[in-house]
């Protein structure tokens, strides 16, 4: 009786456990609107940036705020605030222990709205980026609600507002990371000396800031307005005739309730402002406009122009041709297309020369910077990267326009880092936070790839299944861009490659595994690539190798974290992807990392991953000299590029001297 009753019981449960990893692919809630804010004859925007009040809620009661509804009224009547700027992390601010804190932090502050916004105007307030979890009330009334961070949202104010008078806006917003969240973290009671205290933990290897990361917003449309713009780009075989695609959708109603007929006037001009295209929607609210001589959209390195970039207006007209709505959009020309061997761009196959990087920067932690952002676009181009990868979230939208104009492609990365304990409410936000980066970023011509994740655990029963419909969804939501995700599972353990566009692989020779050991770097990279490629006859990607760095320590012979060291294992993966390179089929190399990064405290850190290329503080460590020099030398073999004049420091006349 024993026996049977424990055989059933253990026939239930596997029962049980079988049924649990059925993963079923569900409809994941589609975006609508959130084009970035930009003025035009119809519409004003007004930046709510600056200096907000902040209260940290009590970690063992982050409830307290929402219950004892600290939205109703100033946050200063609930308890003591403290400055604190937007967009920015609030870890790094102050000097006590927010860096750590978990849980509930609220932020709020004044604004007016003019009286002139009343007539015949729709308000929308709008976020870039909080993390992780935010909920937003304007004069009390809650708005909205946002899980995901590093993707934006919004919410119509205007019946909520007071026109010519102050109006207050309230934000909570949430850190905490569980195994359900994108990216997942656990949450764990831990005793200290005081009684109990929360802790927050991850397997990523980068700092959670957290915050309103981004710009807010207000903006002004019409009652009727373009709600969205898509755009795709053809060219023909010679480049020389381009073609702009594109769709519009509206919101509101018709201005002739009889004839509710609307249409587009769409104007295209180039980087003088002359008009070189134009045509008139069908009552599907798309069309097409043919360019000649067209200024294709190129990577930098590849043409004495990159990133050549139109103007698109788009003007939304009622049937009686009044003007309702205008907005504009930067539109780069290219065609992509890939197979098993190669990726091009309008028609030339691309090498991949860039790195992984990370918004972070000392102080502000993820929070937009300007300054930062010129700084970081300005040092890429000083090295000759033409791309690098969004890792491992979506960067800022003002980032991503800046990637545009100068021509430096992005492999664009959903915030799914390092995915395990894969289960059906993990992919239903998993898929979301795809969905949302799509729509945010289809228009981009910089964006040549989807990254569907980083570093996820495809070793685990059900990565196939889960990953099969992750990938499904990205390619029903674009065609036009291949897809990839950088795995560091053995390629003999992966269960998600198959599902993927191309193979990029992340691996740590002399530093992970056979620390030290430069003689064990060339001929693992050449075979590992082999062996992806093998597997799955893709184009492969390496997209992470590197070793910490101290910024300042010299050693001879290299060891380990000197600067000697990193430019070593630099140098042994060059010749391995010299090797590579000439089978066809490998097609791009990514250091790890672009700049030393923050990551939560570790004896391993020394106050971070030192992998950089550049200090926090983008400076250049050795490595970056020689990384510079290859990057320029494949330009010219490969581009027809020409070398700075500065790339070589004079050394001496090698010519021979004439006799006297």
């Amino acid at each position: 009786m024993a026996i049977w009753l424990f055989s059933f019981v253990s026939g239930l449960f596997l029962l049980h456990f079988s049924i649990a990893l059925i993963l079923i692919n569900k409809e994941v809630p589609q975006s609508r609107g959130m084009l970035y804010p930009r003025e035009s004859e119809t519409r004003e925007v007004r930046s709510l940036d600056g200096i907000w009040n902040f209260v940290r809620s009590d970690q063992a009661n982050p409830t307290q705020g929402v219950r004892e509804e600290w939205y109703s009224k100033d946050l200063s009547k609930s308890g003591p605030t403290i400055p604190m700027p937007v967009p920015a992390s609030y870890n790094d601010i102050t000097t006590d222990n927010l860096r750590d804190h978990v849980g509930t932090v609220w932020y709020d502050r004044k604004f007016f709205a003019p009286r002139s916004w009343a007539v015949d105007q729709r308000v929308w307030l709008r976020f870039g980026s909080v993390h992780y979890e935010a909920y937003v009330w304007v004069n009390g009334q809650k708005v909205v609600k946002h899980e995901i961070g590093h993707l934006p949202f919004e919410a119509e104010v205007t019946h909520l507002l007071k026109y010519g008078a102050e109006n207050r806006v309230t934000v909570m917003c949430d850190n905490a990371l569980i195994q359900t969240t994108v990216p997942q973290g656990r949450i764990t009671e831990l005793p200290n000396d005081e009684g109990m205290t929360i802790v927050q933990s991850y397997t990523f290897d980068f700092f959670n800031y957290a915050g309103i990361h981004r710009s807010v917003h207000l903006y002004t449309t019409p009652k009727t307005f373009i709600e969205e713009v898509v755009v795709t780009t053809n060219l023909s075989k010679d480049n020389v005739g381009g073609e702009v695609l594109y769709s519009v959708k509206f919101n509101g109603s018709a201005i002739n309730e009889a004839d509710n007929a609307l249409y587009v006037r769409a104007q295209l001009y180039d980087r003088e402002g002359k008009l070189v295209a134009n045509g008139t929607s069908d009552a599907q609210l798309s069309g097409s406009l043919q360019v000649d001589n067209v200024n294709p959209w190129w990577p930098y390195l590849m043409h004495p122009e990159p990133g050549y970039l139109y103007q698109l207006e788009v003007k939304l007209h009622a049937s009686n041709d009044e003007l309702l709505d205008v907005y504009r959009l930067k539109v780069g020309l290219r065609t992509l297309s890939w197979s098993n061997a190669t990726f091009q761009i309008n028609g030339r196959p691309v090498y991949f020369r860039g790195f992984g990087r990370h918004e972070d920067a000392d102080v502000r932690g993820k929070g937009l910077d300007n300054a930062l952002m010129v700084r970081d676009f300005n040092l890429l181009k000083w090295i000759g990267a033409n791309a690098y990868r969004t890792s491992h979230y979506p960067y800022s939208e003002e980032s991503m326009q800046f990637a545009d104009e100068h021509g430096i492609m992005i492999v664009d990365e959903c915030p799914s880092v390092d995915a395990e304990n894969y289960n059906q409410e993990l992919l239903g936000k998993h898929k979301s936070s795809l969905e949302q980066l799509i729509h945010r970023d289809r228009n981009h011509p910089s964006v040549v790839m989807w990254s569907i994740a980083n570093e996820p655990r495809t070793r685990e029963m059900n990565a196939d299944s889960y990953f099969q419909l992750v990938a499904n969804l990205t390619r029903s939501l674009d065609k036009t861009r291949p897809i990839t995700a950088a795995i560091a599972t053995p390629w003999t353990d992966d269960k998600a490659g198959r599902f993927l566009d191309i193979i990029s692989f992340n691996r740590y020779n002399a530093w992970y595994s056979n620390t030290g050991r430069l003689d064990m770097v060339t001929k693992k990279v050449v075979e590992e690539a082999v062996a992806w490629n093998k597997k799955y006859n893709k184009p492969v990607i390496m997209a992470e190798y590197g070793a910490d760095t101290l910024e300042g320590l010299h050693l001879q012979p290299a060891y380990v974290w000197s600067e000697e060291f990193q430019t070593e294992v630099f140098a042994r993966h060059f010749k391995a992807f010299d090797i590579l390179r000439k089978k066809g089929w490998f097609i791009g190399e990514f250091v790890w990392n672009f700049a030393d990064f923050k990551t939560a405290q570790s004896y391993t850190r020394v106050g971070g991953n030192k992998k950089g290329v550049f200090t926090r503080a983008r400076q250049p460590k050795a490595s970056a000299h020689l990384l510079r020099k290859r990057y320029f030398a494949l330009a010219r073999e490969l581009d027809d590029s020409s070398f700075p004049e500065d790339l070589f420091t004079y050394i001496a006349d090698m010519g021979k001297t004439e006799n006297a």
